[in-house]
């Protein structure tokens, strides 16, 4: 015990020591680091000066540096021979470096008699759409280049990967390669012309023109259009001649080494898509050629047959692609450039089963109403167009002409041909039947742009002279032609939207200046003295909050009446984005009207038509002796215009003087709500889509 408690004393006395031992280094060490952290910041400026001199010294060797970079980079390209493209050389060649391209879309065109071609547009087009790119797959046949190529390429050729794909059926028959044929002729002939005339209207809009050049420079050729590619194919020879003669002269220069071409008797030529980067590169020498071309022709022997040749050279308004889309949707078309179809309205009244919002507001006889146009041509692409834009469009006319009296002869005859389909179909009256075979009245407003049929005046002194009323409707970007314009029964002037932006919008219309014009228009319609109208289409969520600017527009043109129509929604299509949320309810309607009319005094809510989703304001001036009077006295109206061109238009009326009566079914209010009680309102269940009317 004795030894333990001696050995713990030891223990205890060292461990003491070795604390104390401790405590005494901790404390120096400390004093040696306090020390040097003491002289440290005493002298902290002269450390920041160094510091400081130190940042600056290599700030100024990085900016040394990189002057001396660009300066050997600005050496390089002083020795390299492109600044797009450099050369690098692989496997001891000089290689180009490969240029990035950006492709803003693809369109993929395809011609096909048996599917196969459409097959592998599609297949491509799906390819296209894996590489992350907008692509769309279009038939050549629904397709015009000339009035679609203009508005989708506009400034951005060099954006645009045209591709075209066209299946050749081939067969053969005694040695030769014939082509076989469908019902519109051989697949390959079609693409082949079609081709032509796309890559033409490419070549023109690279040099910044209108249209291909008519080949009317130093006997039918310009010096830029002498050279021709050596490319073709034996079948492209028998394409027939007329065709090639209208576009071969429309291909320019692609490379130097072509211009023995001509010379050589190479008559037979087709620029290819490869090429148009060629073309751009000789655009402006061209382009200045041509003009130059052109104008020593004007001075020259050949000014007076000019107009002639222009003339015979025009193109037909319906193309093969065009006329079968058209007829399928029951057109039936004259001519060249006209068309007539049977208003479903027509059909509805032939019944007794009501008319259209024409005979509510203004006495006409549905049945007795032949729907036409004399132009399928328009200005405009409007969102709403029931048509799906599968008429052409311009903004001038540009094609051969049909003579008014053909034009009116074959669409009374088809007209009558279309009503004599109801002979002995249940339901149809006999009595109107009857009557419906002498055509009444003719709406102008089946398709396109009237107005712009150069020949629109006389075609409305024959339908006048059959006795026949004319109700035209026009877009209003043509003033001109408005001003120019003889009387007519009744004349419309849309007016989708009330300030430009919305204009725009809807309408789409081809004019830059196109609010010029429909201002111009408006005013325009001021001046008439016979009975005119604003025609209001409603689009939900894009132009029913603009009524002050509609009552502006009100006073600028000062119509006689004011039709507001709900928008008709027609299906879907690619060319709009229009759905049935656009679709106004008529109590919508009713309520647009009302506000309507509070903002222009001069007018008041006369008619309704519920059936039609469409409501009439008139002015006051037709409210005689507390009763509506807009409906039209024709008999009157024949014997107005026939005075009128008596006495080569001295003599002149306004639209007081063919006015009669509205009766009372037809007046805003009433119980039938625009309903001829005469009639049997039929309300048909899961009816199908009809897309018809006017």
């Amino acid at each position: 015990m004795l030894n333990f408690w001696l050995v713990f004393q030891v223990l205890t006395i060292l461990a003491a020591c070795a604390d104390t031992h401790a405590m005494d280094a901790s404390v120096d060490t400390w004093g040696y680091f306090y020390t040097h952290l003491m002289s440290i910041w005493l002298n902290r400026f002269y450390i920041y000066s160094c510091a400081a001199f130190g940042i600056g010294i290599w700030i100024c060797f990085q900016f040394i540096a990189t002057k001396a970079k660009k300066q050997d980079e600005k050496s390089t390209e002083k020795l390299t021979p492109s600044k797009v493209t450099q050369d690098v050389l692989i496997n001891g060649y000089t290689m180009p470096k490969t240029k990035e391209v950006y492709v803003a879309g693809v369109k993929v065109f395809y011609g096909s008699q048996t599917g196969t071609a459409k097959g592998f547009a599609t297949i491509l087009a799906e390819a296209i759409l894996s590489l992350n790119l907008p692509a769309e797959i279009i038939n050549m046949r629904d397709y015009d280049p000339d009035d679609c190529l203009a508005e989708e390429v506009g400034k951005n050729i060099d954006k645009w990967l045209w591709m075209l794909s066209a299946s050749r059926v081939m067969t053969r028959a005694e040695g030769d390669c014939n082509v076989a044929k469908s019902k519109h002729g051989s697949i390959e002939a079609d693409f082949s012309a079609w081709k032509a005339r796309f890559l033409a209207r490419l070549q023109a809009l690279c040099k910044g023109e209108k249209k291909p050049c008519s080949g009317k420079c130093k006997k039918g050729k310009c010096k830029s259009k002498g050279k021709k590619s050596k490319e073709g194919s034996d079948h492209e020879q028998r394409v027939s001649e007329q065709e090639n003669t209208e576009v071969e002269d429309l291909f320019e220069t692609t490379s130097e080494e072509e211009l023995g071409a001509e010379e050589d008797g190479s008559r037979n030529s087709v620029i290819d898509v490869e090429d148009l980067g060629k073309i751009m590169g000789h655009m402006k020498k061209a382009k200045k050629e041509c003009e130059l071309e052109e104008e020593a022709g004007r001075t020259g022997p050949s000014q007076q047959s000019s107009g002639k040749n222009e003339e015979s050279e025009r193109r037909e308004m319906i193309t093969p692609g065009l006329r079968d889309a058209l007829t399928k949707q029951g057109y039936k078309l004259i001519g060249s450039h006209s068309g007539v179809k049977l208003c479903r309205w027509t059909k509805s009244m032939l019944r007794g089963r009501g008319g259209c919002y024409k005979h509510t507001f203004y006495g006409i006889e549905s049945h007795r109403c032949m729907e036409t146009t004399p132009s399928l041509a328009c200005a405009n692409k409007c969102v709403f167009c029931w048509r799906h834009h599968t008429n052409p469009v311009g903004t001038e006319w540009r094609w051969k002409m049909d003579q008014p009296e053909m034009i009116l002869r074959e669409a009374i005859e088809n007209h009558q041909s279309l009503i004599k389909q109801f002979k002995g179909v249940p339901g149809v009256r006999v009595d109107r039947f009857a009557e419906g075979m002498v055509v009444k009245h003719c709406a102008l407003s089946l398709v396109g742009e009237p107005i712009m049929y150069p020949e629109i005046n006389t075609f409305l002194k024959l339908l006048h002279r059959h006795n026949i009323s004319s109700f035209l409707v026009t877009n209003a970007q043509f003033p001109v032609e408005i001003r120019n314009l003889e009387p007519v029964t009744q004349l419309y002037v849309s007016v989708d939207a009330s300030t430009k932006e919305s204009l725009k919008k809807i309408d789409r219309p081809l004019f830059k200046d196109f609010w010029q014009r429909f201002l111009d228009s408006l005013k325009a319609l001021a001046e008439k003295q016979q009975r005119t109208v604003y025609r209001l289409t409603l689009v939900k969520a894009w132009n029913v909050d603009e009524l002050k600017a509609y009552a502006e527009l009100v006073s600028l043109g000062k119509p006689d009446f004011i039709e507001v129509k709900g928008v008709t929604y027609c299906g879907e299509s690619s060319a709009s984005n229009l759905t049935m949320a656009n679709v106004p309810w008529h109590e919508e309607v009713v309520h647009f009207v009302r506000e309507l009319a509070d903002l222009i005094p001069d007018y008041d809510i006369a008619c309704e038509h519920e059936h039609s989703n469409c409501l009439l304001i008139a002015h006051k001036k037709f409210k005689i002796d507390g009763e509506w009077c807009t409906w039209i006295d024709y008999d009157r109206f024949q014997e107005l215009v026939q005075e009128y061109e008596n006495s080569r238009g001295s003599k002149t009326f306004t639209a007081a003087d063919y006015v009669a009566k509205t009766p009372h079914w037809a007046v805003f209010g009433s119980r039938e709500r625009g309903f001829d009680p005469l009639d049997t309102r039929f309300q048909r269940k899961n009816k199908t889509k009809d897309i018809s009317g006017c």
